[in-house]
C-alpha cells in the first residue's frame, strides 16, 4: 500500500490577528468561510477558508505562552502544517510507523471540523511538519 489516494486536505497557517487574517482572506480575496470553531486540547481556535478542494486553516492560539504561539514567534503568520487527507488513518499510521516514521500522534485524535486527525514528526518528513485527517461526520 502506499499513499497514492492522499490529497491536500488543508495548508495551516498561524496568524496573530485572526479577525484580520480572516478579513484579508474572505472580503479581500472572496475567498468563502467554511468554519470557526475553538478546540480546547489543542489550545487553538480554527478558521477554514475554502480554497478549490482544499482548505486554509487560521490557527489562533488561545494562550500566548503556548508551544503553537512560541512557534509563531513574534511575526504575524507562520506557515504550521500541511494535511493530507487519507482514506483509513489508522491503516495509513500503521504503514508509515512500519516503515520508520516517526509519529507525535500513534492514536487519532478530534481535529477541527469532524475530521479525525493524527500528526508525523518533521524529523521523519523532510522537516515539514505533517497531518493526517480523515473526514467522519
Amino acid at each position: 500500500m502506499n499513499a497514492q489516494n492522499w490529497t491536500i486536505d488543508h495548508v495551516a497557517i498561524v496568524v496573530a490577528d485572526l479577525e484580520a487574517t480572516i478579513d484579508l482572506y474572505t472580503r479581500t480575496l472572496g475567498m468563502p468561510l467554511l468554519y470557526r470553531e475553538t478546540i480546547a486540547d489543542q489550545g487553538v481556535e480554527a478558521v477554514g477558508i475554502a480554497t478549490g478542494d482544499s482548505v486554509i486553516e487560521l490557527l489562533r492560539p488561545l494562550d500566548d505562552a503556548s508551544a503553537i504561539a512560541r512557534y509563531r514567534g513574534d511575526v504575524a503568520t507562520k506557515l504550521h502544517h500541511v494535511a493530507y487527507r487519507v482514506d483509513d488513518i489508522e491503516t495509513e499510521l500503521a504503514r508509515l510507523q512500519s516503515a520508520g516514521i516517526r509519529l507525535i500522534d500513534a492514536v487519532p485524535r478530534r481535529g477541527a471540523h469532524g475530521n479525525v486527525v493524527a500528526f508525523l514528526h518533521p524529523r521523519s518528513t523532510a522537516g515539514v511538519l505533517t497531518e493526517l485527517c480523515e473526514r467522519r461526520t
